[in-house]
């Protein structure tokens, strides 16, 4: 899923900072970018200029804290694990400007329980992309019980430019 995200967010313009525990995960997740464009060149939904660009939207980090320190929104797909995903949220927590947004791509764990360890769960929320992420338009934001009015409307309007259809669910 993570590869995905970026694929997209990178696609529409974004800078993406992709971060992985390895730099053969990187690379393996920039290899299959990189196929799934070589798809929509072949299709002629995007130009060859449009793939280059996009992958040179994408720089990988390692190091989690060299790949988040300046975002501005954070998307976290880890795998569906509890203790793993309140670790990577502490961390980005700790890396991270006091406005930025936490977004995870949870399925199955509360927004909410994952809020509870940052210092601003009014700034966490769902954003539930479904698979593949470039071709599926449906994306679910999830609110926690702290979720800001504000930071839900700003997760629909860039779910929209990612050419998404944004749905605000429970």
């Amino acid at each position: 899923m993570g590869n995905g995200i970026a694929h997209t967010f990178a696609q529409f313009g974004y800078a993406v900072s992709l971060v992985d525990i390895s730099q053969e995960a990187l690379d393996k997740a920039v290899g299959k970018i990189g196929k799934n464009l070589d798809r929509m060149v072949a299709k002629e939904k995007i130009s060859e200029a449009d793939k280059n660009a996009t992958l040179a939207n994408i720089k990988t980090y390692t190091n989690l804290s060299d790949g988040v320190t300046n975002a501005e929104l954070v998307v976290e797909a880890a795998t569906e694990n509890v203790d793993l995903k309140l670790k990577i949220f502490k961390d980005i927590d700790a890396n991270t400007s006091d406005s930025c947004i936490l977004s995870t791509n949870t399925s199955s764990i509360s927004i909410t329980k994952i809020a509870a360890v940052t210092k601003h769960p009014e700034n966490v929320i769902g954003m539930h992309f479904m698979n593949p992420v470039p071709v599926m338009k449906l994306v679910e934001i999830i609110r926690g019980y702290s979720t800001s009015d504000t930071v839900t409307e700003q997760i629909m309007a860039v779910s929209k430019t990612l050419n998404k259809v944004p749905v605000e669910v429970n």
